[in-house]
């Protein structure tokens, strides 16, 4: 085994401590890399706080994760010591069934390992460990290469929030001549505007915050609209062809969809902890749609990340020390951070 040093909540609820625990020791398929940066998603917070399941405990949070190779099993034909890598949601599926063979991992009908809070089945039947770490041991086909031209802090955060809104905009095709509503401008959303830019469309940014409206300008978008402005509201009625809804928070669906044209798609990649409210009215009048997306596979990971090296696309971040990241869950709660916290992870 491999002992290690990371940051854990020892019980649900609870601030996260200093922990030393254990890894598995590298099988010949493996990959180990030291950590370097691991961004911090909402999903941590709420992960360690049981919002929205049992988790496993001790929990080390964190899947946003880029480091370097320390060492590779000798199997492994992707990856040399040194290179520049990353892991982000999740690290092993089951490989048969039809959605791993067509290289969406994310969907497995055996249920992906998660990268953390998760127990991983098809290897050792341990708890999985994130990147508020030292190192990791992951699986060679779950791990990605980072071009090395990218900030590396600021790539952290591709691995869960540049995923999370590359995939859908691709699997929906948006593009030139699309015209692309982001609902929220946060962690998600300041990343769904980047990609919609760089893939040609029109970009409107949805905010109830006035504050947000220059940063959505240097992001890129096009227009803003304050949607707790009744007569911008209105002026933006049946609009957009996709509205990309990055909303943690609850709030009413219904209302946004109002937004769309006729055919128009209404995409959820948020997770309120509530359910939405969806009257049919809502969906038969215009023909519109109410569609979820989570990550992508590995593949299209990939993909996301070589088109981020081409395009020197990355996340805006905050770098933080490893003892800091209680009060970023604390400013995070209060969406104060533009837009991603990141740990250093040589602070810990």
């Amino acid at each position: 085994m491999i002992s290690t040093k990371g940051y854990a909540a020892m019980n649900a609820g609870e601030d996260l401590v200093e922990w030393t625990f254990e890894r598995r020791d590298l099988g010949p398929k493996d990959v180990q890399f030291d950590i370097l940066f691991c961004g911090v998603c909402h999903s941590d917070l709420h992960q360690i706080r049981n919002d929205w399941f049992e988790g496993i405990f001790p929990m080390v949070p964190g899947h946003e994760i880029v480091g370097r190779v320390a060492k590779i099993g000798d199997e492994v034909s992707k990856f040399k010591v040194g290179d520049l890598v990353g892991t982000g949601c999740m690290v092993d599926s089951c490989g048969k069934c039809e959605s791993c063979h067509d290289g969406e991992e994310q969907y497995c009908a055996e249920g992906n390992i998660q990268t953390y809070n998760n127990v991983n089945k098809y290897t050792d039947g341990m708890p999985t460990y994130g990147g508020y770490s030292k190192t990791i041991v992951v699986k060679e086909e779950f791990v990605l290469h980072v071009p090395e031209n990218l900030d590396i802090a600021g790539t952290a955060p591709l691995l869960c929030a540049g995923i999370t809104t590359y995939s859908p905009l691709r699997h929906w095709k948006v593009g030139k001549g699309s015209k692309l509503a982001v609902l929220g401008l946060g962690g998600l959303g300041h990343m769904a505007v980047k990609f919609g830019v760089a893939f040609g469309a029109e970009v409107t940014v949805l905010s109830t915050s006035e504050s947000k409206r220059e940063d959505a300008k240097r992001l890129g978008a096009h227009h803003f609209v304050i949607t707790t402005n009744k007569d911008e509201f209105k002026a933006a009625a049946k609009s957009f062809d996709f509205i990309l809804d990055t909303v943690s928070a609850e709030h009413d669906i219904a209302s946004y969809m109002s937004l769309l044209k006729t055919n128009g798609t209404h995409i959820c990649v948020g997770v309120p902890p509530k359910p939405a409210q969806i009257p049919p009215f809502s969906l038969i009048m215009s023909r519109n749609s109410v569609a979820g997306s989570m990550i992508g596979g590995i593949a299209e990971t990939q993909e996301m990340l070589d088109f981020c090296g081409e395009h020197n696309i990355t996340s805006d971040v905050e770098v933080i020390n490893m003892n800091y990241i209680d009060e970023a869950y604390s400013r995070m709660e209060k969406n104060d951070v533009k837009y991603r916290f990141v740990i250093d992870m040589t602070t810990l």
